[in-house]
């Protein structure tokens, strides 16, 4: 059988990209309706539900690469003539779909890889080259709507290769002819004209992504997601000084399959009395009272919003209170931090300094999420380690009198 295709006949290489993409696929999709199904409720049940992921991750990056050396022969070579080029609708038809499934074969994965490296946490690829894409930052609405763009584009290639199947399965069984068969072998044919491609095809092919991107915007697929609970509305209390919430940051990190996790809380409130002339041992105290709900996490946020984690729709709220003394060259903040309904003693050291009558905090803490209930049915730390890394960094000024 020849590498190469002729007007006549598929070669080998074009045949086993061909049976190649579509063993891929078959296996792609069910993988991913599956993995998401699965739930994550124990160590065990995250470790299979994130395999899954990441093998449907990698076999998604794969096809792509597939797809773009299989889009690159296809440009090299003739494409072999229709063997009903008299029915002109079908033709348009059998183009369209090819224009459909060429595209959706670069637009499925991509829009899932693009949707992975925006977003941090749960279910690498399976490689050595990282898990990021140059020119993708981290951001969860940039995740949120390539993870859409992923949800439309894989429904038009499973319509369309259902389309296709179809197609060839009536070539065969009902007009009983050689179109399914070719592709498959070196089926003798009478002299055929040359290959006509229809400029209306990929028109055509583009209104249908355009339609299936417009039905997937008016159904909400688009529409920012619904937190698992209500950010709470955190009063102010009356404070000494006053946060510079541009250049202020309370984050954390932990660990879950051996991958960094990080992300931060958006609203917070923090009382602060603090006297520079004051003497060490009594310099002032701070009360920070966080919204659970702010908190961005990656791919695990929804996850760590649940009831085996932070309860936010029950606990909306984490307290920090701490009485602040001088101690050689840094501070210690020595109170309690309250989560759910556990209340742990806490010692963290910090720097302060000053330029002028602004002062600059920032201190690490590294907590055990199993001290406050969070995820107990997470033991095994291959999953979800236990140390939980909290970096604060505080800007602030005087209030006025």
């Amino acid at each position: 059988m020849p590498l190469a295709n002729t007007t006549q006949h598929y070669g080998s290489l074009t045949k086993t990209f061909h049976w190649l993409t579509a063993a891929l696929i078959i296996t792609l999709i069910p993988l991913g309706i599956i993995a998401n199904q699965l739930p994550y409720d124990t160590s065990e049940e995250l470790a299979r539900k994130a395999f899954l992921f990441s093998l449907h991750k990698t076999l998604g990056v794969t096809v792509f690469f597939v797809a773009l050396a299989r889009i690159g022969w296809a440009i090299s070579q003739p494409k072999p003539a229709e063997l009903h080029p008299d029915r002109k609708l079908e033709t348009l038809a059998a183009q369209t779909a090819h224009w459909l499934l060429y595209g959706s074969l670069l637009l499925v994965p991509l829009s899932g890889w693009i949707h992975h490296a925006a977003t941090t946490g749960f279910a690498p690829i399976w490689w050595p080259f990282g898990q990021n894409l140059p020119f993708v930052p981290k951001d969860n609405d940039l995740a949120h709507t390539f993870a859409s763009l992923h949800i439309i584009f894989e429904r038009v290639l499973a319509a369309t290769l259902l389309l296709h199947i179809a197609g060839a399965l009536k070539h065969h069984f009902i007009d009983k002819d050689q179109t399914l068969r070719r592709m498959l072998s070196t089926p003798k044919l009478p002299e055929l004209a040359a290959h006509q491609s229809k400029a209306a095809a990929p028109v055509l092919a583009l209104g249908a992504w355009a339609a299936a991107l417009a039905i997937g915007a008016s159904i909400g697929l688009f529409a920012a997601k619904d937190t698992v609970a209500a950010v709470p509305q955190l009063q102010e209390a009356p404070s000494d000084w006053v946060i510079v919430t541009e250049s202020s940051r309370i984050g954390i990190a932990t660990t879950q399959f051996g991958a960094t996790v990080e992300g931060e809380f958006a609203q917070w409130t923090t009382e602060i009395k603090y006297d520079r002339d004051a003497p060490p041992e009594e310099k002032g105290s701070v009360r920070t009272t966080i919204a659970i709900p702010s908190l961005t996490l990656g791919a695990v946020t929804d996850q760590a919003m649940g009831f085996d984690y932070f309860n936010a729709p029950e606990f909306p709220t984490a307290v920090f209170e701490a009485d602040i003394a001088e101690g050689g060259d840094s501070h210690i903040a020595t109170g309690t931090l309250t989560i759910k309904d556990k209340t742990v003693p806490i010692t963290m050291p910090f720097d302060l300094g000053f330029e002028g009558d602004t002062a600059f905090m920032s201190g690490t803490i590294t907590l055990d999420r199993r001290e406050y209930g969070i995820g107990d049915n997470m033991t095994d730390e291959a999953s979800l380690a236990f140390p939980v890394t909290v970096t604060i960094n505080i800007e602030a000024n005087p209030a006025e009198p």
